[in-house]
């Protein structure tokens, strides 16, 4: 389908993509967590914290009580350490034992300086600018451009497949094996399942002429592109939307879309929008 400029969806009436989600459209049972989670990050680092954002489908108004993950970044005026880290996980561990509304919550830590910077500019910056709603501090989105659905950002945002695909095998077989802890099938049939289907969705996003975080939209705009592989796309979305605990599901996930269906869309992407720019190996 074309789109006037004005009528295609997530952009605004010049034709950039628009920012999602608001603190107003948060919905009541999730503004206890919300507000909680603003109070804990300032306990947790103090002075150190430049800016905090939330997103995902919270901020959106679309999460769903007991089955929606709270997700935050957290913007900090030097670069994260382990130590840091470490106190991300117990932020998130504590916040998720606490309100039964979400199912599991995850912070990401970046530094100021990497969030402006030009390696990331059509990446971490386009995520803040587009898809976080500022919860604390200066909002960095005055800080860096209005972004398109445009070949470069679909290269900069998803063009690193390839690279997951060794490590979605490995933690597929470390949540699979005896002894691992709870929730953690849940968490990789989530996290891979997301991510396929935003690969699959920025694919075809600068053609599709607009945005959205709607997995089901996603994969009916993939599905429209590459009708082949329409199917396997729409049964990654449900289980992006309703993660399941079976392990059963989650290796049956291996052979069928990270070995098929993964392989394909990394060289499809590579293809038609090139390959991210690398980024340093973590020390």
């Amino acid at each position: 389908m074309t789109y006037g400029v004005s009528a295609r969806p997530g952009l605004d009436e010049h034709g950039f993509i628009a920012r999602e989600g608001s603190l107003a459209r948060v919905p009541p049972a999730f503004r206890p967590v919300v507000g909680a989670a603003r109070d804990r990050v300032v306990d947790v680092f103090g002075a150190r914290l430049h800016s905090a954002y939330v997103y995902g489908s919270i901020p959106r108004g679309t999460a769903r009580v007991g089955r929606s993950d709270l997700d935050l970044l957290l913007v900090l005026r030097e670069e994260p350490t382990e130590a840091d880290r470490a106190a991300a996980r117990a932020l998130d561990a504590a916040l998720d034992d606490e309100f039964e509304q979400i199912d599991g919550s995850g912070t990401l830590l970046a530094s100021r300086a990497q969030a402006l910077s030009d390696l990331e500019r059509h990446d971490l910056g386009w995520f803040v600018a587009c898809l976080c709603t500022p919860l604390l501090g200066e909002d960095l989105a005055g800080h860096l451009p209005r972004y398109r659905p445009d070949s470069l950002l679909a290269r900069e945002t998803n063009g690193d497949l390839a690279l997951c695909l060794p490590r979605w095998r490995r933690q597929i077989a470390e949540a699979t094996a005896p002894g691992a802890p709870p929730g953690a099938v849940r968490a990789r049939v989530r996290g891979i399942s997301r991510r396929l289907v935003r690969t699959g969705f920025t694919l075809v996003m600068p053609r599709w002429e607009g945005w959205t975080s709607d997995l089901y939209e996603m994969a009916e705009a993939f599905a429209a592109y590459y009708p082949e592989w329409g199917q396997p796309m729409r049964e990654v979305a449900a289980l992006g939307h309703e993660p399941t605990d079976d392990p059963a599901v989650l290796r049956s996930f291996l052979r069928s879309h990270v070995e098929e269906l993964g392989p394909w869309l990394a060289g499809e992407y590579t293809r038609v929008h090139g390959v991210k720019a690398p980024r340093p190996e973590p020390e």
